[in-house]
C-alpha cells in the first residue's frame, strides 16, 4: 500500500508540472489524460496528450501501451510464469540445469544489460539477484510488521558475502543461434529491476511516435518520455520530487525540458526501517549494502533505458566519479540530491522558477 500511495502522488505531482506553468495550463484545454489499464510492471501508467488528437486516435494510443506493456511486463517477470512464453522467472528456474529458449526481443534486451554493465563498470549488473533477494527478503518481512525490521534479522556481512559470489555477469550465457539463454551458475539468478521498465518505455515511445502522437507524455511509473514539445510549441515544466518525506515541499526543484526521457533512482520510497537507520532498495555493489552517497538521483537522456540504468548506477557511486562517467558518455544530464538536501546538476539542465 505504501507504494501504490507513493507510486500515485509522484504521477499526480509528475503530471501537473508537465502541463506548463499555471497561466499557460488554463488556457490550454485540449489536455487529454488516459490510464493504462493494468498495473504493469507494478506500477500506474498514464498517457497523457495536447494535440488535435480524436478520441479514437488516442485510444489506439492505449492500446498500443496496453500491448507493449503487457507483454514485457510477463517477459521481465522474475516472480511469475506465463502460459506461452518463457520469461525470466523460467531462465533463473532453470539455473544451473538447462538453456531455455526464449523469445528475439528477450535476447536483444539482456545483450543491451551487459553492455550497460560494462559502460557502468558493474553498478549496473542484472545478475545481482542472488544480493537483492536477500534485501527484498528483509523489506517483506518489514512491510508485515509495518515497515520496521527487528535488527536481528538484518543479513549479516557473511551471508551478503556468500550471496555476492553468485553474481557474475558471465554466468549469462546467450546462444543467438540456438535463441537460448542459459544460467551457468545454479545459485546464480537474474534480477533486472534497475533497467526494465525504461527498456519498456522506449519501445512503447517507439511504437507510439510512429503511430502519429506527439506533444504527448508517457508516465510509466514514474519513468517519464516526452513525445515533442507542447501544442504551443513550448517546453514541458517538470519537478523533481523532494526525498524528504517530512517536507511540506513536495518537489525540490523544478526543471524545463523537450523531448527526453526522465528516470529518478531514490531512497524515499522503497525502505524499511530497522533500529534506528533506514535501509532502501538500491544496493551498492560494492559494499552490498544501501548505497549512501545521495537522497536521489535523476537522469535526463534521449533514452528511457539508459536513464533507468544510469539513475542506479550514479546512485552507487560517488559524485565525481559519476560526472566522470557522465562526461565519458556524453549527451546526459543529471539532477543529484544529497542528503542533506543541497543539490547538485550538469551544466545544461535548465532549471524554472526559483530555482534558476
Amino acid at each position: 500500500m505504501k507504494k501504490l500511495i507513493s507510486a500515485l502522488l509522484l504521477i499526480c505531482i509528475a503530471f501537473s508540472m508537465l502541463s506548463c506553468d499555471t497561466q499557460s495550463a488554463r488556457q490550454n484545454d485540449k489536455k487529454r489524460n488516459r490510464e493504462i489499464s493494468d498495473f504493469y510492471f507494478n506500477t500506474y501508467s498514464q498517457i497523457s496528450t495536447y494535440n488535435d488528437d480524436d478520441d479514437f486516435k488516442i485510444e489506439q494510443y492505449v492500446k498500443i501501451a496496453d500491448e507493449v506493456l503487457s507483454y514485457y511486463h510477463k517477459l521481465f517477470d522474475i516472480y511469475i510464469e506465463y502460459s506461452g512464453i518463457n520469461n525470466i522467472r523460467t531462465i533463473n528456474k532453470n539455473a544451473g540445469k538447462n538453456p531455455v529458449v526464449v523469445d528475439e526481443e528477450l535476447i536483444v534486451f539482456l545483450e543491451y544489460c551487459k553492455e550497460m554493465y560494462t559502460l557502468t563498470g558493474g553498478k549496473t549488473n542484472i545478475m545481482f539477484g542472488s544480493v537483492l533477494k536477500i534485501w527484498h527478503d528483509c523489506r517483506d518481512n518489514a512491510n508485515k510488521s509495518f515497515g520496521y525490521l527487528d535488527p536481528s534479522l538484518l543479513p549479516s556481512d557473511e551471508t551478503l558475502a556468500n550471496a555476492a559470489k553468485h553474481t557474475s555477469i558471465d554466468s549469462l550465457v546467450i546462444d543467438r543461434e540456438s535463441s537460448t539463454v542459459y544460467i551457468s551458475d545454479p545459485e546464480a539468478s537474474i534480477d533486472v529491476g534497475a533497467i526494465a521498465k525504461g527498456y519498456a518505455v522506449d519501445v512503447l515511445y517507439n511504437r507510439i511516435k510512429d503511430a502519429g502522437a506527439d506533444s504527448t507524455v508517457l508516465n510509466i511509473g514514474g519513468n517519464i518520455r516526452t513525445i515533442g514539445l507542447k501544442a504551443d510549441g513550448g517546453h514541458w515544466v517538470t519537478g523533481i520530487t523532494n526525498p524528504d518525506n517530512s517536507s511540506d515541499e513536495p518537489l525540490i526543484c523544478r526543471i524545463q525540458i523537450g523531448e527526453t526521457s526522465i528516470v529518478t533512482s531514490g531512497d524515499y520510497e522503497r525502505y524499511f526501517i530497522s533500529g534506528e537507520e533506514s535501509y532502501h532498495h538500491i544496493i551498492d555493489p560494492d559494499t552490498l549494502m544501501p548505497a549512501r552517497y545521495f537522497s536521489s538521483v535523476s537522469i535526463l537522456a534521449d533514452n528511457s533505458a539508459i536513464s533507468d540504468a544510469l539513475s542506479t548506477a550514479l546512485f552507487c557511486m560517488s559524485y565525481e566519479d559519476g560526472l566522470a562517467l557522465i562526461k565519458e558518455i556524453g549527451g546526459i544530464e543529471v539532477i543529484w540530491v544529497l542528503p542533506d538536501g543541497s543539490l547538485k546538476s550538469t551544466e545544461n539542465i535548465d532549471f524554472y522558477g526559483e530555482n534558476k
